[in-house]
Order: C-alpha cells, then structure tokens, then sequence
C-alpha cells in the first residue's frame, strides 16, 4: 500500500506532461512527503473538456462497513463503492515523481523510495476523485464543509517493488497515450491499466527518509541555477 509521495517537479513541468491547459494550483511548492489527508495537485477534464491542474485531498470516502477511514489505494474495482467514481468525469491522474513503500525489517520498517531514474522523472498515477461532505484533516485542525477528495488505484507488486514491498504497488502511467485512455476510454478499456509497470522501470532511488530530500534539493539546485 502507496500512502507516501513525492512531487518536486515545478507547475511547468506538471502541465506539460499531463497537458494541463488551466492551472488553479496558485503557487505550488515542490512537495517532497505527501501522506494520506494531505492537500496534493491533480489533473481532471474541466467541464468544457480541457484539463485542469488542481488541488485536492488524498483519500477517498471508505465504505461504511469499514469505519470511515478515508481510502488512498483502491484495489478491488469491481466493489460497487468505487464503481461511481470509476467513470471518466471521476478519474484523474496524480502526477508524482517518486513514491515510497516501507520495507519490513527490524527494529523498525524502512522507508523505500521507489522512481523512474535517479533524476525522478514524472509519472501518474491512475486516480479517482469526488466531491465530498463532511469533516477532514486533523483532530487538532478539523475542517468542515465540502471537499474535493483522491485516490490511485494499486495493483500486483512488479519485480522491482516486491523484494521491499510484495502485496501491491500504485497503477502507474508514464505515456501520454496510456493518460489520455485512463482520463477519456470506457472502464472495459481503461481497466486494462490496472497492471504493474515492467520489471526494470522503477529504482530505489533512497532509503531511510520519510521525504524524498534528494529529490527535493535537486529541484533548488536547478531554480537557483534559473535564477543566478
């Protein structure tokens, strides 16, 4: 299970790749640890069709059965809870550019960081999202009222992820074409990309941290550099 994150590639780069034409992100700053109910940037078909880059909330609303634990993976797309949200106007891609599983071991788990190359690259993943009613955030700083919510879907472990991490890792895309069939195709089509990546497409790329800091300092290496 995906519930840590990183995206450090700046609001250019993000739209780009996705092929985002409207940014209602403000100022984005690079995230480098995203965790479950935080605020993190998706892409979405606005209501005239265009692609929007936006903020939401990680984590899906739980099926009542199970408590009301807000969701982050989604696994089983044939349950009728997630079959709504399955529709194209309810997907979304999640752009990261690396993300971390916690590998078994002792006296403590570690934190794996997993990415396309050591220079992190980005990638999406296969998203859902809703509009939601209700209260989130911390007990400390709840918040009240409506909420726009996500969450990826997961799949098999691939050869790379397995070794650290072998129920499952996030459905990832890395083409505009697999993009563009998970935002617009049918489910019977789009279904089709619930499947790991390749073995030999991923990388550790860092252990230990619960951010992916190297990633992070590269990214103000290369602003400092554009603004000398």
């Amino acid at each position: 299970m995906c519930n840590l994150d990183s995206i450090t590639k700046g609001q250019a780069a993000i739209r780009e790749f996705t092929r985002a034409m409207r940014d209602c992100t403000g100022n984005l700053p690079p995230l480098p640890g995203i965790f479950p109910d935080s605020l993190a940037p998706i892409v979405r078909p606005g209501g005239d069709g265009e692609r929007e880059l936006l903020i939401m909330r990680w984590g899906m609303p739980c099926p009542p059965q199970y408590g009301g634990t807000p969701v982050t993976n989604v696994r089983n797309t044939k349950s009728s809870h997630w079959r709504p949200w399955l529709k194209p106007e309810h997907r979304c891609l999640v752009p990261a550019t690396s993300f971390c599983e916690y590998q078994d071991a002792k006296p403590r788990k570690i934190p794996t960081w997993f990415a396309l190359s050591p220079d992190r690259p980005l990638f999406a993943f296969a998203g859902v999202w809703c509009n939601w009613t209700g209260t989130r955030g911390t007990k400390a700083n709840p918040i009240e009222g409506e909420h726009l919510l996500f969450g990826f879907l997961t799949t098999e472990a691939n050869a790379d992820v397995a070794p650290v991490h072998p129920k499952a890792m996030p459905v990832i895309l890395t083409t505009a074409e697999e993009m563009d069939v998970w935002i617009q195709a049918p489910w019977p089509e789009a279904c089709a990309l619930q499947r790991p990546l390749d073995g030999g497409m991923l990388e550790v790329v860092a252990r230990g941290a619960r951010q992916d800091e190297a990633s992070l300092a590269a990214c103000a290496d290369i602003r400092a550099g554009q603004g000398s």
